[in-house]
């Protein structure tokens, strides 16, 4: 009895830390979305570049994650996971905030680049050490309250990053001062995984290269489909009327809280449909989602496209990660998810680059959004085929 008690209390305890510590990704892009046009304003009269740079003060840090988190999973692996985390962090929120003392728009970027380094290292630190600190279904919990940490925290600070920039695009940044707080909590909760040879431990389990490729991939492309909400909505809405960045911003958090939902029904879908199915459903929503926001004329019809686009991405990590997860071993953790990671945000950057060129083909923004839809849908079609001619089950839940 006192030795399950102690395992909820670490479960309860070294969780809370891990996953706020998770949250802090999201903060990154969120806060500052619903001021994108008020940054535009500031330096798009000045500078010719600016419709191309300031989308970037958003999805730079992205780049950067995907650049720098393989490399922060090396060091995971070779230096240890939690000084990386405290040292990271530290530097997410001094990075983070600097911006708003900053008056030149290059600065300004630079300053999102490093600080998606910082990012990459957070989140490369902390979904490794869900793995090493849990296993089996305990594991599978953890990746699923990550989603839902991430989508909560999202939400509000999507919203609060709203209210915030109704006066001036500086305020937000100041917010990424808040993670300060965190820090003592992880030098108190958090410990190192004693680094265990193979022998020592069991774990000889050999990579499923095919496992692994279609994690990335799938992770990769989702998050190409998902970003497209987050970055794309606040124009579309200034296209029909709507300027308010309170109300773009409440759009967008209504869809990380959407996002909740669909982490939440994702280990009923998991055993249900089996990962193809499940992935075929997660897509097909995010191709609806999509369709419904190329057609939207109304702040109502956005907010419902925006609903159901969230269902399908909130099943989107959990069901892409838990496979590579499990698939990896003590020694080449941190590595295998720095990748993981280096995808996810590859994808969230290369999501608007895909809009523009489908714009500078002749599309226009509607047009656009719609032919990822049709994308979506094709890629959810071929997982329902896959899913036709194997047996259903469930993701393993050994770790």
């Amino acid at each position: 009895m006192d030795s399950n008690n102690n395992r909820l209390a670490s479960f309860r305890r070294e969780g809370t830390v891990v996953l706020l510590g998770s949250s802090l990704t999201i903060m990154g892009s969120v806060m500052i979305a619903p001021v994108l046009p008020k940054l535009f304003a500031e330096f798009g009269p000045d500078n010719p570049l600016a419709g191309a740079l300031v989308p970037l003060a958003m999805t730079g840090p992205a780049l950067a994650i995907a650049l720098f988190a393989p490399l922060a999973g090396w060091l995971a692996d070779r230096l240890g996971r939690k000084a990386l985390l405290i040292i990271a962090t530290l530097c997410y929120a001094l990075i983070g905030a600097a911006p708003a003392l900053l008056d030149d728009l290059g600065s300004i970027i630079g300053a999102r680049l490093l600080f998606g380094c910082a990012e990459a290292a957070i989140l490369t630190c902390c979904t490794t050490l869900i793995a090493d600190y849990w296993e089996g279904q305990r594991r599978l919990q953890m990746i699923n309250l990550q989603v839902i940490t991430i989508a909560v925290i999202g939400a509000s600070f999507f919203v609060l990053g709203g209210i915030a920039g109704e006066h001036s695009w500086r305020t937000p940044f100041y917010l990424y001062l808040l993670p300060l707080l965190l820090v003592p909590a992880m030098i108190k909760v958090l410990w190192e995984p004693r680094q265990q040879r193979p022998d020592e431990c069991g774990d000889e389990r050999p990579l499923s290269i095919p496992t692994l490729l279609i994690g990335y991939l799938l992770i990769f492309g989702g998050m190409l489909l998902n970003f497209i909400v987050p970055v794309q909505t606040p124009s579309l809405l200034v296209s029909i009327g709507v300027t308010s960045s309170t109300m773009i911003g409440l759009s967008a958090g209504l869809g990380l809280l959407a996002t909740l939902a669909g982490s939440l029904i994702w280990p009923l879908m998991r055993r249900a449909l089996g990962i193809a199915g499940c992935n075929a459903l997660l897509l097909g929503l995010g191709g609806v989602g999509l369709w419904l926001l190329s057609h939207a004329q109304s702040y109502e019809q956005v907010l419902i496209a925006v609903v159901i686009h969230g269902v399908g991405a909130g099943m989107l990590v959990p069901n892409a990660i838990a496979p590579v997860m499990n698939t990896l071993n003590a020694r080449n953790r941190g590595r295998g998810l720095g990748v993981f990671t280096a995808c996810l945000c590859l994808g969230q950057f290369i999501s608007p680059l895909l809009v523009v060129t489908l714009m500078n083909l002749g599309y226009n923004l509607r047009q656009a959004i719609l032919a990822v839809a049709i994308a979506a849908g094709c890629a959810a079609l071929a997982w329902l085929f896959t899913q036709l001619f194997h047996p259903r089950k469930a993701l393993p839940i050994n770790g």
